[in-house]
């Protein structure tokens, strides 16, 4: 087992997939089943693609979108607020999101796609640094 430290500097996703690599090339070349587990309940944990950043930029604007922050009059009824506007929003996205991913591991290689990639998805505007617990079983 480890933990992944990741910095943020705000809203966004942030890829982490060289590290996972990195740490699994340590582990052996064996079979077995990757979790990674985020700590806080702010972020998210999301396979995505790493090709296009656009995509990156496309998934944020959206979860603005669909959950802004309490300064808009459409989030009003919202009672948590007191750790700023976009705190409870970004419980909201943590929510509805995993915040634990689950990836076989073949020969020690992640089995992801061409254009997969792991990202945190940070939902807070401060910068932060987060914890992703990573547990390999064989």
């Amino acid at each position: 087992m480890t933990t992944f430290n990741i910095s943020t500097r705000g809203q966004g996703l942030y890829e982490f997939t060289r590290d996972v690599r990195a740490w699994l090339a340590v582990q052996g070349d064996g079979d077995g089943l990757l979790t990674l587990f985020v700590r806080h309940t702010s972020c998210s944990l999301l396979i995505q693609e790493n090709a296009d950043p656009e995509v990156q930029t496309d998934l944020r604007n959206f979860f603005a979108r669909l959950v802004p922050p309490t300064t808009d009059p459409s989030m009003s009824y919202l009672t948590h607020t007191y750790e700023g506007p976009d705190d409870m929003p970004a419980h909201i996205k943590a929510a509805m999101m995993p915040v634990s991913l689950s990836i076989p591991v073949q020969q020690g290689e992640l089995a992801l796609g061409t254009w997969q990639g792991i990202y945190l998805f940070e939902h807070r505007d401060q910068p932060h640094q987060r914890q992703v617990v990573a547990y390999l079983s064989h």
